[in-house]
């Protein structure tokens, strides 16, 4: 049974190589291949999920080694893989919504003649993803970690014939670079601290290492995840990447990219627990990056780019819900979970949307679509219910949990993360309940294309549909499921462990302040939006509108902190470059260069010259001899 853990990878690496290299022969049945890889990856994935459902708790985790990648003298590294109760959650979520994903493409990208390669892509994209959450030791994962970001490059740049489209992609290409080199020097420092990369080794050797030193590995940790998963300061690439097709960011947000900087926290808990620093920086890093993502949703018009925001402030919740140790890993990884399910048909939704609507993007342009798209309407509806935490659907369970977790904290610190929480969830409420009511509701804002026709909305194929009716049940079920017998917390406390807190609330009180504020947020944004009709243009705003709807100046401010001091420094260096070091070398060089134009003159090949020289020399000779001897 182990030896189809390589081949949950294998299947959609294989998918990607034969679409990518096979050339135009697959053009016409690659996007099947590719969707096929897909899914026989989720079948082993659930085949290796019941095996390990019938194993004792101490016999779930297995290890298999695959071959020994890097043996150089002492130093060995293998190409092996982990499969626990936290790997296999993250295969189920990266397979199962990405064949829904996958599916969805199949009807969304049907009239793009490169519809292969983009299904080659997302096929690398599961299967880089699928390396990071299996790998046992970090060298591995950094292979897949990079893998992520090259097929995100790929992805987000599809269309690059879109000047918007190829500028996105460099820039999320960029920006998590930056995130790469916290992880990679994090890496170099568990090898000198520890001598390996192997999560075993290193986790057993963490209580003996110093806190300093535990520290600096947490905070380079945090600063890849901040890359990889959009939190500030690295986050201004999110919105920008809603460049590439609707799948694609269904993908990004729902089940592979932006979970891994969560994924790599939550796994690095035996360092992040003795390392409390650490620990307070992913807490705050979460905390500021869940108000603002909600606060740009709530000032966006393109629809994608409001759900970006809305990825931002609820990956927020998952970094905050793993910064507070214990505590809090398996609620971010609950969160992770039904986040994947309700956002991946978010999206999907929005690009059925624009499926119907000749591809507009702005929601003033929409309104009164629930007529013409019934299912999107309830599959978005339930989504977005979700969302908000509506009681009973799968964000009530797993967000009121983070919550209470943030309470549990006890003391000010306890206070203020759970206001913040609080303050996140009503207006979460309020950017979601504007998305619908813009959307769905009110009176059509159609506008003319660029020939000059208006829309004509209609419902979305079956095979768009189907994905988005499963992703809507799971929106509606998985929650609760998990919270049965806290099936969710049993299963995940062996690998991340579980402690209980304690909140100044009870859990009913959290409960209805949640609900309240749910309630307050979604009457706000009717108030606003639902009770007057919506201008097609939008109104100046306040100064917070504005800043909002340029996502609250992030590259500006990222103009001012690194473009400017990068650039005048890169200048400095070209000047020192010219001027000094060429120089100094231009200078060597004309010197001797005039000083052998010189004496080339003596060399000019007459032989009276060549007498007339030896003559003086012999005169001078003789007048020296003689002038020492009279001396």
């Amino acid at each position: 049974m182990n030896s189809l853990i390589p081949l949950l990878i294998a299947a959609p690496l294989a998918g990607a190589a034969l679409l990518l290299l096979g050339g135009r022969r697959l053009d016409r049945s690659g996007h099947w291949l590719g969707l096929l890889a897909s899914a026989v990856s989720f079948v082993f994935g659930l085949v290796l999920f019941f095996d390990m459902l019938g194993r004792p708790v101490s016999q779930r985790a297995v290890d298999v080694k695959v071959f020994s990648w890097i043996s150089v003298g002492s130093f060995q590294a293998d190409a092996a893989f982990q499969l626990d109760q936290l790997s296999i959650t993250f295969v189920l979520l990266i397979t199962g919504v990405g064949t829904l994903i996958h599916l969805y493409s199949v009807g969304y990208m049907a009239h793009d003649e490169r519809r292969r390669r983009f299904f080659g892509y997302l096929n690398l994209f599961l299967a880089a993803m699928l390396l990071l959450v299996l790998a046992d030791n970090y060298l591995l994962l950094y292979v897949g970690w990079e893998g992520v970001g090259l097929a995100s490059y790929l992805l987000i740049g599809f269309w690059q014939h879109k000047v918007s489209a190829a500028t996105a992609a460099k820039k999320a290409f960029i920006v998590n670079r930056v995130g790469d080199v916290g992880l990679s020097i994090a890496i170099m420092l568990m090898f000198t601290q520890f001598g390996s990369f192997s999560f075993s080794q290193v986790f057993a050797a963490a209580p003996q290492e110093s806190r300093g030193g535990l520290t600096a590995i947490g905070l380079l940790l945090l600063l890849a995840a901040c890359g990889k998963s959009a939190q500030v300061p690295l986050q201004s690439w999110l919105g920008d990447a809603m460049e590439g097709p609707t799948p694609v960011s269904a993908l990004i947000h729902a089940a592979t990219m932006v979970t891994a900087g969560v994924y790599l926290i939550t796994r690095s808990s035996a360092i992040f627990n003795r390392a409390p620093d650490a620990r307070l920086a992913v807490v705050c890093v979460g905390a500021v990056t869940l108000l603002y993502g909600a606060i740009v949703g709530c000032a966006k018009d393109d629809i994608k780019k409001a759900l970006a925001g809305s990825t931002m402030s609820q990956i927020g919740y998952m970094v905050l819900a793993a910064g507070l140790g214990p505590i809090g890993y398996v609620f971010a990884i609950m969160h992770l979970v039904t986040h994947g399910f309700f956002k991946a048909g978010l999206f999907l939704g929005a690009g059925s949307v624009m499926h119907g609507m000749n591809d507009e993007v702005n929601m003033r342009h929409y309104g009164g679509l629930r007529k013409y798209l019934p299912i999107t309407f309830v599959t978005f509806g339930l989504g977005y219910l979700a969302i908000i935490g509506f009681p009973g659907l799968s964000g009530f369970f797993s967000k009121d949990k983070i919550i209470e977790a943030a309470f549990s904290q006890g003391g000010t610190e306890g206070w203020i993360l759970g206001t913040v929480t609080l303050v996140g969830a009503a207006v979460t409420a309020f950017y979601m309940t504007r998305v619908m009511l813009m959307t769905f509701f009110g009176k059509q804002r159609w506008q003319p294309d660029e020939n000059g026709e208006l829309p004509h909305p209609h419902e979305s194929p079956k095979i768009m549909t189907l994905p988005m009716i499963v992703l809507a049940v799971g929106s509606v079920l998985a929650g609760g499921l998990f919270s049965i017998n806290d099936a969710f917390v049993n299963w995940l406390t062996p690998v991340t462990g579980h402690s209980e807190g304690n909140s100044p609330l009870s859990s009913i009180t959290v409960t209805l302040i949640t609900a309240a504020c749910m309630v307050a947020g979604v009457g706000a944004s009717y108030l606003v939006y639902g009770r007057s009709a919506v201008p097609v243009t939008p109104p100046v705003g306040s100064v917070l509108t504005r800043a909002a709807r340029r996502d609250l100046l992030q590259d500006e401010i990222n103009h001012a902190l690194l473009v400017r001091p990068g650039s005048a420094l890169t200048a400095a260096l070209v000047y020192f470059d010219a001027k000094g070091v060429d120089g100094a070398v231009n200078g060597v060089s004309a010197t001797i260069g005039g000083l052998s134009s010189r004496v080339r003159r003596v060399q000019n090949g007459y032989v009276r010259s060549y007498a007339l020289s030896m003559f003086g020399g012999t005169l001078v000779l003789v007048a020296t001899t003689l002038l020492m001897r009279s001396v």
